[in-house]
């Protein structure tokens, strides 16, 4: 049980796989769809990439807005309703700021991860990194140095819980009008508790993901639509949420 009134079961390791099992079916109900909404978000996220250290920080901020409008979009297939193109920009009209905040910590996270694991790299290492100057691997390790080494475990180490925080984030915001820091220190919490089944988890979707590379890549259409919507079915599970709020309806345009 959590401080915020909602229930954090824990659950099974077996429940990682039932998860992915579970996404897929609610991919099969509206596979097309699914397929479109994959292609739109990969196309605002090229564009976005185009305008230089301005694209990739407002996509990052407006990463947890679009991942609530999936949410959305499971849950409509959830109660046998239409899965639509509008979801995906759903999270514009419903606790976007907050959304937004979400995307925002978890930016500064990653920019702090990053910080340190440059801090023991010399400045000759970094203003070759960031002017673009290649290097082959071993030219690459001396010029870093072991700090570099031993700041990048540790980086990975931090990434750790903060993508645990951020895991169950955009969903707690969307559907239960949490603020942004109650969503991810909830998050983090759940994801805590339940370390196993997400491990387990973690470990079929790398394994399903290296075989939906195999075909031309074709297989990330699939891929990433089933794992999006199994997200929702790991918040139900590990929430017992048997019903979603209504919170944050699609309105009508």
């Amino acid at each position: 049980m959590s401080t915020s009134g909602m229930e954090v079961r824990r659950v099974s390791a077996g429940n990682g796989w039932a998860w992915m099992v579970e996404g897929f079916a609610l991919f099969k109900k509206s596979p097309v769809i699914w397929i479109a909404l994959f292609i739109i978000y990969l196309l605002i996220g090229m564009m976005l990439s185009v305008v230089k250290m301005v694209g990739p920080i407002v996509l990052n901020l407006l990463a947890p807005v679009f991942l609530a409008g999936f949410m959305l979009g499971c849950r409509a297939l959830d109660n046998d309703e239409e899965l639509e193109i509008n979801h995906l920009f759903a999270g514009f009209k419903q606790n976007t700021a907050q959304l937004i905040t979400v995307g925002g910590i978890y930016l500064a996270g990653i920019i702090v991860i990053v910080g340190i694991m440059f801090s023991g790299s010399s400045g000759t290492a970094l203003s070759a990194i960031f002017s673009g100057q290649v290097m082959d691997p071993q030219q690459a390790a001396a010029t870093l140095g072991d700090g570099f080494i031993f700041g990048a475990l540790i980086g990975l180490a931090l990434m750790v819980p903060l993508i645990m925080a951020y895991w169950f984030a955009p969903a707690l915001v969307v559907f239960h009008g949490m603020p942004a820091l109650e969503a991810m220190k909830l998050s983090f919490q759940a994801c805590l508790r339940n370390m196993l089944p997400l491990f387990v988890y973690s470990l079929i979707s790398a394994a399903l993901l290296v075989l939906a590379i195999i075909p031309l890549g074709l297989g990330l259409l699939v891929m990433i639509p089933t794992m999006t919507a199994s997200l929702y079915v790991s918040y139900k599970d590990i929430f017992a949420i048997t019903e979603v709020p209504q919170v944050g309806e699609i309105e009508e345009v």
